[in-house]
This record gives structure tokens, C-alpha cells and sequence, in this order.
């Protein structure tokens, strides 16, 4: 069976910087540490006054095109995922290919175009459907462009406000890639939650401590899943397991909760049983109550050891170094934690190719998604290829003042004109309104 997967990835990052420890965190009178060692976050990323989700989707979209030398007519379908759309009729990804019509002499009359909704897993929901396409014969020889595009604005004041970011992943879905193969087994764990959401609103309303337990939930269920199908996972077999990741403090709970899982009933288990005893039995137990209180007890002590701690910081950690420069980006975050997953691989000279990642992805509401991807042998070109630290680099860096003008800027409710901070090259922009209320663009060179 041909390999199908993701060919070419392609990351663009809004243009604008907030330093948390250094800008944030002084006007909110607390720790730096809160958003350093708390949520593991740096900085975040912000879209300038020109910018918005088409206009990163699009220039992502852009460079991909450019760089693998896809014309339009290579290019079947056009999915975007985002749950920051502007519209509740034009699709997003409409938007986008008339932007890059403007670039390229063909056109994508022919390419069937959507747009996807489920939270943060949209996205690797917009995958499976380029998957099951090209599977099902009916791409007719094409590729699907994939594009997972948000800006994760939150309320002012909010607790998720140091989270914000925004930013668009955009993949080429092929045949034969350059750079993971889809694994055709998955594993769902899915459930009607009120966890986070946006009823009719662009601010989130969330429940912060719940949003971490039903993350945690269907994140087990998900791999409890994926495992009925294909087989028992161990430690050893993944080389990465990117996660969702709204911001790394999570991720670490997702990580702890995995390993424990993974090592139930192994040799590794086994080998820790003389230092933090084996992992509770619900049966050894009289009530529930008792086994969730011992379970979280022998989490805690497992969290210690160095054994978990080496496998964390070789399988967990390198997934998390761009997000703690950008924030969270929604429906692009466990795509942009593959990269930094093969960035760290390329960067430490290792070699991947062959070798799994298991991927956990997860959208509010709430549903989790696993599966395997295997590293093919254009990885190394693929991801070289990236220009992200001159994109991260070259971001301007906001004052407080500036944060919240252009905090201001991209809230739907107020009509706000501020002058540019940088200066657009090369890249799609937003260009004023149409006679309908519909958004223009153009491309600067």
C-alpha cells in the first residue's frame, strides 16, 4: 500500500512579540517565574495590524508552494482549520486561494475547498480528510494543502491571556512523502463537554481546571483506543509524542499520564517497583476514592524517579521548544510541536528516519485524536528547509502600550486604527473591506 502522509510542512508566525517574564508579568505585578516555570512560556506571538488568519494561512501556504515548486493545478483540495474564523458562510479557505491566485498564473476552480471546526484538533482532523481522500482514489493524481491558522486572542484580565499566540501551519498532503507517513490506525476518545467555548462570542469562556481534567481524560481514551487497534504502545517505540499543547505546563501532565500508562504491566514497571512500589489495582481496593488517592500518590512519586525524567526529556521536552516562544496557536499547536520535535532530531544530529512519533491531538468540547507517524527519509531537507528562528528573530518586540493597542486591533467588538509596527514584505495583507463587509487582500512584494 502506497505511503501516504505529510510531503512538506511550512510554519508562519505573526509578525509581533510580548515577552511574558519581561513585559507581562511586571504589569500584572507577579512572578516571571508564574509563566516561565508555571506554564513554560516565554513569549507570545501577535499578528500586526496588516495581519490576520487568512493573511498567515496564505503566506505559509505561500513559502510551502514556492519552496516545492506546486503549481495550482498540483493542488486538489484546500482545508483550513481554525476556530478564529470571521465568517459563518465564506469558508476561510477561500480567502486563501484567492490570495495566492494573485501570485500564480493558474487558478483552483478545480480544487474542492472547507473548512473545519472542532477546537484545536480541526486541524489534524483536516489531515485524516486528505488522508481519506487520497486513499479513496479520488484525488485524480493531486495533493491537498492542509492549513491550520488561529489567533488565540483571549479577553483582557483573563487567566488564559499569558497563553495567547498566533500563527498558521500549512502542510502539503501527498502521496509517497518527504516527510511522515500517517498511520492508518487511530484511536478517538470523545465526549460532550462545556470545557471551553465560544457561543457566539471571540473570546473563549473557559473553565481552566476543568479544561486540564477532560485534556487529561480524553487523552486516555484516546490512547486506550488506538492501542485496541494497533497493539500495546511501550516507552521505547516512539522517538517523539508531540502533544497538543496550549501551553508546556499541560503537555507535562499529558506526558506523566502517557509514560504511566505505557509502562503498566512491563519490565520498566518492574524495574521501579523497588523504589516507588507497582502501580495501584483497582481491585486491591475497597472504593474508588482510595485507588484515585493511591494512584495519584505512586503519579507523584513516578513524576521523581530519573527514569521518567530522562525518558521525558528525550521524547516530551524537544516538542515544546517552539511553543514556548510563540504560545498557543490553537489548531496549528501539535503540528508546530512535530516540528520542533524533528527540529531537535536535525538540530542533534540524529538519525529519525524510520522511526515513530506518536501524536496526541485534542480540541475542547471535547474529543482527542492518536496515531502513529513514521519518519521518512526526506525528513532532514524537509525541515532544514524551515526558515522559523529568522521569522522568530525578526518579530517586533511590543511594549505594553503597544500589546494593548494591538490587542484592541483584533478584537471583533471595537473599530480601531493603528499604524503598522513593522513593515509587510513579501507576504499577504489585509487590505480594507469589500461592498458586501467581506475582507480584501493583497500581496506586497
Amino acid at each position: 500500500m502506497t505511503a501516504v502522509g505529510i510531503d512538506a510542512i511550512e510554519i508562519w508566525t505573526g509578525n509581533l512579540k510580548l515577552d511574558l517574564p519581561g513585559t507581562f508579568a511586571p504589569q500584572k505585578g507577579e512572578d516571571p517565574e508564574k509563566y516561565t516555570k508555571g506554564l513554560g512560556l516565554n513569549a507570545s506571538s501577535f499578528p500586526d495590524s496588516y495581519e490576520d488568519i487568512v493573511t498567515m494561512g496564505a503566506n505559509a501556504a505561500h513559502r510551502l508552494m514556492e519552496r516545492k515548486g506546486l503549481e495550482p493545478d498540483d493542488i486538489g483540495r484546500i482545508d483550513v482549520a481554525t476556530e478564529s474564523a470571521f465568517d459563518n458562510s465564506k469558508p476561510v479557505s477561500t480567502y486563501v486561494a484567492g490570495c495566492l491566485e494573485q501570485v500564480y498564473d493558474g487558478d483552483f476552480h478545480h480544487a474542492n475547498k472547507g473548512e473545519r471546526k472542532f477546537a484545536c484538533i480541526a486541524g489534524t482532523q483536516s489531515l485524516d480528510d486528505a488522508y481519506n481522500w487520497i486513499r479513496a482514489g479520488r484525488n485524480r493524481g493531486r495533493g491537498a494543502l492542509v492549513i491550520a491558522t488561529d489567533t488565540a486572542l483571549y479577553a483582557r484580565g483573563d487567566a488564559g491571556e499569558a497563553t495567547q499566540g498566533a500563527g498558521a501551519v500549512a502542510m502539503y498532503i501527498s502521496e509517497d512523502p518527504s516527510l511522515v507517513e500517517l498511520s492508518t490506525e487511530q484511536g478517538y476518545g470523545s465526549a460532550d463537554e462545556t470545557d471551553f467555548l465560544k457561543p457566539n462570542q471571540q473570546f473563549p469562556s473557559v473553565d481552566g481546571k476543568r479544561s486540564v481534567q477532560v485534556y487529561l481524560a480524553r487523552m486516555r481514551e484516546a490512547l486506550e483506543d488506538y492501542e485496541s487497534v494497533a497493539g500495546d504502545t511501550h516507552p521505547d517505540q516512539f522517538a517523539y509524542v508531540p502533544f497538543h499543547t496550549p501551553f508546556p505546563g499541560m503537555v507535562r501532565k499529558a506526558g506523566l499520564l502517557v509514560y504511566r500508562h505505557m509502562i503498566r504491566d512491563t519490565p520498566i514497571e518492574e524495574e521501579l517497583a523497588d523504589e516507588i512500589g507497582r502501580q495501584p489495582r483497582p481491585e486491591a481496593f475497597d472504593d474508588e476514592e482510595a485507588y484515585h488517592d493511591a494512584l495519584r500518590e505512586y503519579t507523584d512519586e513516578l513524576k521523581r524517579t530519573d527514569t521518567y525524567q530522562e525518558w521525558y526529556g528525550k521524547t516530551i521536552d524537544p516538542t515544546l521548544t517552539i511553543s514556548r516562544e510563540v504560545g498557543n496557536w490553537y489548531t496549528g499547536s501539535v503540528h508546530v510541536a512535530r516540528v520542533s520535535a524533528l527540529k531537535h532530531g536535525l538540530e542533534n544530529d540524529l538519525d529519525l528516519a524510520g522511526s515513530q512519533l506518536l501524536v496526541g491531538s485534542y480540541g475542547s468540547g471535547a474529543q482527542a485524536e492518536g496515531h502513529a507517524e513514521t519518519v521518512q527519509d526526506g525528513w532532514e531537507d524537509e525541515i532544514e528547509a524551515l526558515n522559523l528562528e529568522e521569522q522568530l528573530e525578526a518579530r517586533y518586540d511590543l511594549s505594553w502600550e503597544d500589546y494593548e493597542e494591538i490587542h484592541d486591533v483584533h478584537n471583533h467588538d471595537m473599530d480601531v486604527d493603528v499604524e503598522e509596527f513593522t513593515t509587510p514584505e513579501a507576504e499577504f495583507v489585509f487590505d480594507g473591506w469589500g461592498r458586501m463587509g467581506e475582507r480584501k487582500y493583497r500581496y506586497v512584494e
